[in-house]
């Protein structure tokens, strides 16, 4: 007597999105947090740019390299929009620099977050990022 084996089909569907970032894909999770995020494994050179970008720059304005952002933004030949929105980088809680220097930050978190949308309150920082 052989036992049949009953064999039956399901379906998972899991909502991701994928999104490019530096020449890749990246898959975005639910922000439900229903999908635990895990940390990239390296850094993310764009937020290391970034970051290496704005503390340069504030170094020049301290050392009196130059004497105000609107004549940065036209050394480095840039708008003075965009220098401020990177300088805005030197604002981050030191926990959440040391974070994306070691790659451990959310693979969902991209430069434009940081740039637009993060508050100035170290507290409120960790919040946002779920730090």
């Amino acid at each position: 007597m052989t036992d049949k084996i009953s064999i039956d089909t399901f379906t998972v569907r899991v909502p991701l999105n994928i999104r490019r970032h530096g020449g890749r894909k990246l898959v975005i999770v639910p922000e439900d947090n229903t999908v635990p995020v895990r940390p990239n494994s390296s850094p993310d050179d764009t937020l290391l740019k970034g970051l290496a970008r704005a503390y340069r720059w504030k170094r020049m304005l301290e050392n009196g390299s130059v004497r105000s952002l609107t004549e940065l933004a036209e050394e480095e030949k840039i708008t003075p929009s965009y220098l401020t929105r990177i300088y805005r980088l030197t604002l981050l809680a030191p926990d959440i620099v040391e974070m994306i220097l070691d790659g451990r930050q959310p693979r969902t978190l991209q430069l434009a977050d940081l740039m637009d949308n993060i508050p100035m309150e170290w507290e409120r920082q960790r919040e946002v990022l779920g730090h």
